[in-house]
């Protein structure tokens, strides 16, 4: 799996590291990146959203089926397949496909944002690898009791290594050692390029040393996904009632903040703000979306193209009858 990732972020680290040495500051370059892939994910959201306008417009007709093969749930499932078949509808279009299409970028854009080392300074794979497999030991040395506790359980995620080079550089003589000539390009990313809006972009969030304003990162990522995902259940409750009810819906809708706020005090502020970009950009995507590529409006465009194909197809046949009458 881990070869996988890697190469999946070969293309991202490359982008991240031009966005970078453009901007010099890696919280802005997360930012510009998120936005970087949701523009890269649009078309597969446009698909997904017609998809789902032409699974509501069938909607009516699949009741007609389950209401006249009730009982039938074999029948059920061989009509509606030939119902798709006959209007060329591909309902992996409104679910799974766009998935599909989005999870390889979503583990690439996790890889590089875990190894800055890597894809942001370009250093040196051996050299971090000598960094990683002597940090555990050096911090199980040290006598920094605020220390141990911001790392916490940390390391049992090796992804979160690199992270935690960049943020205790300067604690360990012997990691500056094994850096060699990188040591002051890591040491000035540390200093500049890794702070962020007041934030150290290594820090971990702890609800067990009490408040701080590292809580904001998991507060605002909460709330973020609250907004986009309300705006979406709403948006849905409009256009599809029935599927608003579905249970599901609502734990998804709430329950993924909840997450979100659980998920901001495990890992590094870095990564939470890439979870709050990604909300934030989610959202107003989300937004856009309801008035460029309205469900209602979708379904409307769709009847007026059947209606249209349907005369062009009796025109047609009416032509043939008259010329073979001749």
């Amino acid at each position: 799996m881990d070869y996988i990732n890697h190469l999946l972020g070969i293309p991202f680290g490359f982008i991240l590291k031009l966005i970078y040495d453009t901007v010099n500051n890696y919280g802005l370059s997360l930012i510009l990146f998120t936005l970087f892939a949701r523009l890269i994910m649009v078309p597969s959201t446009f698909s997904q959203q017609k998809g789902t306008a032409k699974s509501m417009r069938l909607q009516p007709k699949i009741r007609k089926i389950q209401a006249m093969y009730k009982g039938d749930n074999r029948r059920i499932q061989e009509e509606t397949q030939a119902l798709y078949k006959r209007e060329g509808h591909n309902p992996m279009n409104a679910g799974c496909l766009p998935l599909l299409i989005t999870m390889p970028i979503l583990f690439g854009l996790i890889e590089v944002i875990y190894k800055p080392l890597t894809y942001a300074l370009d250093i040196n794979p051996a050299v971090i690898a000598e960094m990683v497999k002597a940090l555990p030991a050096l911090l199980k040395t040290t006598a920094d009791k605020t220390l141990l506790k911001d790392t916490g359980d940390a390391l049992k995620n090796t992804r979160l290594a690199e992270l935690l080079i960049i943020k205790y550089i300067d604690d360990f003589p012997k990691l500056q050692t094994l850096a060699g000539s990188s040591f002051q390009s890591i040491r000035n990313f540390a200093a500049h390029d890794f702070k962020f809006l007041g934030f150290d972009l290594g820090a971990i969030p702890s609800y067990k040393t009490g408040f701080s304003k590292l809580w904001a990162i998991p507060i605002v990522s909460g709330i973020s996904s609250l907004a986009s995902g309300v705006f979406s259940w709403f948006k849905q409750r409009q256009t599809n009632p029935e599927m608003a009810k579905n249970p599901a819906m609502g734990c998804m809708t709430f329950g993924m903040p909840l997450f979100s706020v659980y998920l901001g005090f495990q890992f590094p502020v870095g990564i939470g703000i890439y979870w709050i970009a990604s909300n934030v950009f989610a959202f107003a995507q989300t937004v856009i979306m309801s008035f460029t590529h309205n469900p209602k409006k979708l379904i409307a465009k769709l009847m007026v193209d059947e209606t249209v194909e349907r005369r062009s197809k009796e025109a047609n046949l009416k032509l043939v009858a008259a010329r073979n009458a001749k």
